[in-house]
């Protein structure tokens, strides 16, 4: 039986904008949206500002009632302690945080975040009732040695272990080789890697559950090339980074119906 997904655009802002910023941008984006008259039936929006810009978006989009979801850019596993610099899951949760993201390449490469890190903070955002949007992907090094999907399917396999696929997920494919490059993965590729991972979160997590969930592609993502992705059947959304930070540009991705073409 068909499963109708909502396509979901996710703008990682990285450590970029401050918490003033932080409202210009969410305003303007929401004025961007509302003057192009999008649906957010047709995709749903989300921002991951830093941690310092989170109270302030929240404030926003409660008292003017955007329709715009925010989350974080990572958790601790820990809920509470003496975890000096770590954000809890509750923390998050009390400012209303829909989402968080875990794994991110840059998490892993440059904080040495194991797949049991990743398990462990999947397992700690499901305790604080927030959507992980976990990410997998290869290096080039990887697709070279291991081919394009068993990598990341590898990854995803380690960090749903012991997770109840009824609290929700989301997983982002980004390649780790297209990443801020410039050059992103064909829409076949995208597609491939995505396919597997779908028969993946079946296995783990049942036929049910892999039919609802969403998976993204990102890495060099932008409004000239989502359209190409989000007619793949089993890419259901994006996750932009550098692009996220362009408001003409965001807006012009979220509202990639307009030029899907045929």
């Amino acid at each position: 039986m068909a499963v109708s997904r909502t396509p979901f655009i996710a703008g990682n802002w990285k450590m970029n904008l401050d918490h003033l910023q932080a409202i210009a941008f969410v305003q303007k984006l929401a004025w961007a949206l509302a003057d192009a008259k999008h649906d957010f039936a047709d995709a749903e929006v989300a921002v991951f500002p830093p941690f310092t810009d989170l109270r302030s978006v929240q404030t926003l989009v409660a008292a003017d009632s955007l329709p715009i979801a925010y989350g974080a850019q990572d958790v601790s596993a820990h809920d509470s302690g003496a975890y000096t610099g770590e954000v809890s899951g509750a923390f998050l949760a009390h400012l209303d945080c829909a989402y968080v993201i875990i794994g991110h390449s840059e998490r892993r490469q440059y904080h040495g975040e194991s797949d049991a890190d990743v398990n462990a903070k999947v397992l700690a955002a499901h305790r604080h009732g927030l959507v992980p949007v976990v990410c997998v992907g290869e290096t080039a090094e990887d697709l070279e040695a291991h081919g394009p999907s068993a990598v990341p399917v590898a990854q995803l396999r380690a960090a749903l272990a012991g997770v109840d696929g009824a609290k929700g997920l989301v997983v982002a494919y980004e390649p780790v080789w297209a990443i801020g490059s410039g050059q992103a993965a064909t829409p076949e590729q995208a597609e491939q890697v995505c396919a597997a991972l779908r028969v993946l979160i079946g296995e783990l997590l049942g036929e049910e559950v892999a039919a609802s969930t969403r998976i993204l592609y990102g890495g060099s993502v932008k409004a000239a090339n989502i359209a190409s992705f989000l007619r793949e059947p089993n890419v259901d959304g994006a996750l932009v980074g550098g692009a996220s930070l362009d408001i003409d540009e965001f807006s012009s991705i979220v509202r990639f119906k307009k030029h899907v073409g045929a």
